[in-house]
């Protein structure tokens, strides 16, 4: 008995270091992949951008990437994205909707018990305040189907747009989905990967045509998470890139999460390193397109607010 209690003690200390060691900074490869040159894009006059900010999460810099520290606050941002275009608007991700307490709870418990969040007001709310007609969406595009991204959905009145293989996700009654799972009411409709290479992705959907709002695979977080490569008239480029990380570091560095977040909510790891990897290095050798992770305060804080919008 005693041998064995040393034992358990032993593999006790074993699990403790190699946890404490998955926080550590440890730095993953940048693509050497051939990303190709910076690809046309005809955006139409009246194109616009604007950010949509609903609330924020607050946790420490060390659940979002390797290397970040315990002792760091972070506020985790909620920001839906509206594109206004001449062939009919786009929201990506709803963040936070009106019913985000109960939607809360479908959280897993530990990562409720590292996490607070501070409710700000729907996207839905701030539309109709402005006196945006609603019927000008034609789509509510999700970068992939966690709650965070999903909340707001029930309060609008347009399609949810996924891949195929994100609504195999879906249905597939993984607990991480189980919030877009209960809004039965909501129409869902589908998108194919129909085009070519894009920046060194291997496919890619050009939502309108012209080049201005292009959407690119990233799966790994969840099987089918994507990544929104917009480009406006007046020549800003911005890669809206979902959860593929949370915080600029990660593609800068760039760093995977450490194992606990890794383990909470990414559906297929390697796969998440391997497109950080080449996030990175289209981040690398075209640092004017602007990174925005979906939950970095930072990136969102730049973006112009609604009303504002910027073209």
């Amino acid at each position: 008995m005693r041998r064995m209690l040393k034992l358990f003690g032993a593999l006790a200390l074993v699990g403790a270091a190699a946890l404490a060691w998955s926080f550590t900074a440890a730095k993953l490869p940048v693509s050497t992949s051939p990303l190709g040159a910076l690809p046309k894009a005809d955006p139409p006059p009246g194109m616009t951008l604007s950010g949509l900010p609903t609330g924020t999460m607050r946790s420490k810099a060390a659940f979002a990437y390797r290397g970040g520290s315990f002792r760091e606050d972070r506020d985790f941002s909620m920001t839906a994205v509206l594109v206004r275009h001449p062939r009919g608007d786009l929201l990506i991700d709803t963040g936070f909707g009106r019913h985000v307490a109960s939607h809360a709870r479908t959280l897993p418990w530990l990562m409720r018990a590292t996490t607070t969040y501070a409710a700000g007001e729907p996207a839905a709310t701030q539309l109709a305040r402005a006196g945006y007609d609603v019927a000008r969406l034609s789509g509510l595009l999700i970068t992939h189907a966690h709650w965070d991204h999903v909340s707001g959905l029930p309060d609008l009145v347009a399609p949810v747009w996924m891949n195929a293989a994100e609504r195999q996700f879906v249905a597939s009654g993984a607990q991480l989905a189980s919030l877009m799972r209960s809004f039965g009411a909501v129409t869902v409709r589908e998108y194919a990967w129909d085009g070519g290479p894009y920046l060194g992705f291997p496919r890619s959907h050009d939502w309108y045509g012209d080049g201005s709002v292009v959407l690119v695979p990233v799966p790994g977080h969840t099987p089918g998470s994507i990544a929104v490569f917009v480009t406006l008239p007046s020549g800003a480029r911005y890669a809206f890139v979902g959860d593929l990380v949370w915080q600029r570091e990660g593609l800068e560095i760039p760093a995977e999460r450490p194992w606990m977040s890794r383990w909470l909510v990414d559906d297929d790891a390697a796969r998440v390193r391997s497109g950080v990897s080449l996030m990175a290095a289209v981040h690398a050798r075209f640092p004017e397109i602007v990174m925005v992770p979906a939950h970095d305060e930072r990136a969102a804080a730049e973006l112009p607010i609604f009303p504002a919008s910027r073209g």
